[in-house]
């Protein structure tokens, strides 16, 4: 479940980051750590995320957040980056991972499989579309519930 906070956060954070010319791509709010860590992950589309896009991202994130005081006492920020072995959320993730290996886990079972695993080929609003071993397979989005980058 996501916590309430994450929707204020990533509208607060997806200026500034988009400003830098960088994306938002996840944010988690880690409330069982004392104290509780906000983790921020960026991604640089034109270069690899570099440690200045991540510390100028969480200079300009920590002034904002203080400034607007969402944030319910004490807090640790980290700006990241998602590296490759991350989920693909975005229609940019589905195109900029498109002919690498992915794994798809399915709830329920798409064809007695709970795990599919290919070279990505594609994803519209229907399905993702594999190729598997020359083999082109399409796993409808409605019982998808990860695609994830193969190891």
């Amino acid at each position: 479940m996501t916590h309430p906070l994450i929707p204020q956060i990533i509208d607060l954070a997806t200026p500034i980051v988009e400003e830098m010319g960088l994306d938002v791509v996840e944010v988690v709010f880690q409330t069982n750590k004392r104290p509780p860590v906000l983790r921020v992950d960026i991604r640089n589309p034109a270069s690899d995320t570099s440690l200045n896009d991540c510390e100028q991202v969480s200079r300009a994130l920590e002034a904002v957040l203080d400034e607007t005081a969402i944030m319910p006492g004490a807090y640790v920020l980290e700006i990241s980056s998602p590296g490759i072995s991350r989920y693909l959320n975005s229609e940019r993730d589905f195109i900029a991972f498109k002919g690498f290996e992915v794994n798809i886990a399915t709830n329920p079972p798409y064809k007695d499989k709970k795990e599919w695993r290919g070279r990505l080929q594609g994803r519209d609003e229907k399905a993702v579309y594999l190729n598997r071993k020359g083999r082109a397979i399409a796993i409808p989005c409605a019982v998808i519930t990860k695609v994830q980058l193969a190891d």
